[in-house]
C-alpha cells in the first residue's frame, strides 16, 4: 500500500501542470522560475510597450517640469522612473531633469523605486510600507493638496482614481507617461492563451500588471468568448495576479484570484506551488497513490505524461472514483471522438500505457470501465459518490 506520507524528489512542485505568462517583461525571468519548478510555459504576451524615446508625450511632459517644477513628484515603479532618465538622457535634457527634481518632494511607491530614485543621485522623502498607491494618495489628500502642482509618473495605464482625486482637492497633476501599453504586435499568442484557458489545457494563468489583464479580456470580448473565459477562471483555471492593483481588471469581471502576501514574482511563483498542487485531485487505487494533475499524473510520487484523450479519460473515471463509467459516458468526454465507442478502447490502452500501472483502471466486461479503488477507501467514496 502507499504511504501518504512519501515525496519524491525526481520532479518539482508544478510537475504536470501548465501555467499561461501574460507578462510583457520579465516574461524570461518569470517563466525560468516556473519551469525550475517543473511547470510546462505558455509565453503570450498580452501588452507590448512603447520604446521610451519614441515617446513624444514624455518629452512634451518632462520639457514642461523643467520648464516649471512641481511641488511634488510621485514615483510608480523603478523601470519606469530609470526609463525616464535615460529617455532624458537620450534628448540631452538629463542633467536639466534631475536639477529641477532635487528641488522637489518625490514620494516613492515602494522599495524597488527608492532604489532608482537613490540610483540617479536623488532622495525621496516618504515611501509606503504597503507599496500601494492608495496609502500614497491618502498621505497627500491628509496633507492637503490645494493649490500643489504634482507631478505622476504613470505606469502603464492613466490612474484615474489616483489623478481624479487629487484634482478633486485642488491640485494641478502633470502626467507623466513614462511608458504606455499597447496590443500586441502579433496577437496570434494571446488567442492561443485564449483557446487553451477556454479548452481549460492551462491550470493557472499568471498575471503581473492590471493592463495585461485588461488585455486579455478584451480580446476575448473581441473575439466572443469572454463569457466563457470567465466562466474557465471561475472554476477550472486559476487567475494568479502579483498584486491586488493587477487583479482589479478581473475583479471588475467578477472573477476572484489568488494573489502573495509580497508582490513579487518570488512569492507568486511560490503561492502556485501550493494552490496548484492541492487543488489536485489524490485517489489510492490499485495499491498506488495516484495524482491527477494538468496534463500528467503522479504514480507514487512519479511523472507520469498522459495525452490530453487519456487526461479526458481519467478525469471522468475520477469523477466516480470505484464505480463503473460506462463506454457511451466515457465517449462524451472524449475529444473529437465522434459516434465510434472503438475510440475509447484505443484511449484508454494509450492511458493504461502511460500510467505504467495497467491494474489501475478495470475493465468491466459489457459495462465500461472504473478505477480500482482500494477497498479501504470504498466506503469514503461510495458516501461521496
Amino acid at each position: 500500500m502507499y504511504d501518504e506520507r512519501e515525496q519524491s524528489p525526481e520532479h518539482g512542485p508544478l510537475a504536470g501542470f501548465t501555467v499561461g505568462v501574460t507578462a510583457a517583461r520579465r516574461a524570461d525571468e518569470l517563466g525560468a522560475l516556473l519551469e525550475r519548478r517543473g511547470a510546462a510555459v505558455l509565453h503570450a504576451p498580452a501588452l507590448r510597450i512603447v520604446p521610451l524615446s519614441d515617446d513624444s508625450e514624455l518629452l512634451a511632459a518632462t520639457k514642461e517640469i523643467i520648464g516649471r517644477a512641481p511641488d511634488i513628484a510621485v514615483a510608480t515603479t523603478a523601470i519606469g522612473f530609470r526609463g525616464w532618465v535615460e529617455a532624458a538622457d537620450g534628448w540631452g535634457l538629463g542633467e536639466d531633469l534631475l536639477e529641477r527634481l532635487r528641488e522637489v518632494r518625490i514620494l516613492a511607491r515602494g522599495p524597488k523605486v527608492k532604489g532608482a530614485i537613490r540610483a540617479a543621485g536623488l532622495n525621496e522623502e516618504w515611501s509606503p510600507a504597503s507599496e500601494s498607491m492608495a496609502e500614497v494618495l491618502d498621505r497627500l489628500l491628509e496633507e492637503g493638496v490645494d493649490g500643489l502642482r504634482i507631478a505622476v509618473q504613470l505606469h502603464g495605464e492613466p490612474l484615474p482614481g489616483f489623478v481624479e482625486s487629487l484634482r478633486a482637492a485642488g491640485a494641478e497633476v502633470v502626467g507623466v507617461p513614462v511608458y504606455r501599453w499597447l496590443p500586441p504586435e502579433d496577437i496570434g499568442p494571446v488567442d492561443r492563451l485564449v483557446d487553451a484557458v477556454v479548452a481549460r489545457t492551462l491550470d493557472a494563468v499568471t498575471f503581473t500588471s492590471a493592463p495585461a489583464a485588461a488585455s486579455l479580456l478584451s480580446r476575448a470580448e473581441e473575439r466572443g468568448l469572454a463569457d466563457d473565459l470567465l466562466a474557465a477562471f471561475g472554476h477550472d483555471v486559476l487567475p494568479a495576479c502579483v498584486g491586488p492593483v493587477t487583479a482589479l481588471p478581473l475583479q471588475a469581471r467578477g472573477v476572484d484570484t489568488v494573489q502573495p502576501e509580497r508582490f513579487r514574482l518570488g512569492p507568486l511563483v511560490q503561492l502556485l506551488c501550493r494552490e496548484l498542487p492541492a487543488r489536485a485531485r489524490t485517489l489510492p487505487v490499485a495499491g498506488h497513490r495516484v495524482e491527477i494533475r494538468g496534463h500528467g499524473v503522479l504514480v507514487d510520487g512519479e511523472l507520469r505524461p498522459v495525452p490530453p484523450a487519456g487526461m479526458s479519460l481519467l478525469r471522468a473515471l475520477a469523477r466516480k472514483p470505484g464505480w463503473v463509467v460506462s463506454r457511451a459516458e466515457l465517449l462524451r468526454v472524449l475529444p473529437g471522438a465522434g459516434r465510434d465507442e472503438h475510440a475509447v478502447e484505443t484511449a484508454m490502452a494509450r492511458l493504461r500505457t502511460a500510467l505504467g500501472a495497467p491494474k489501475l483502471i478495470q475493465t468491466v466486461v459489457k459495462r465500461g470501465y472504473r478505477l480500482a479503488l482500494d477497498p479501504a477507501a470504498d466506503t469514503k467514496y461510495d458516501a461521496a459518490v
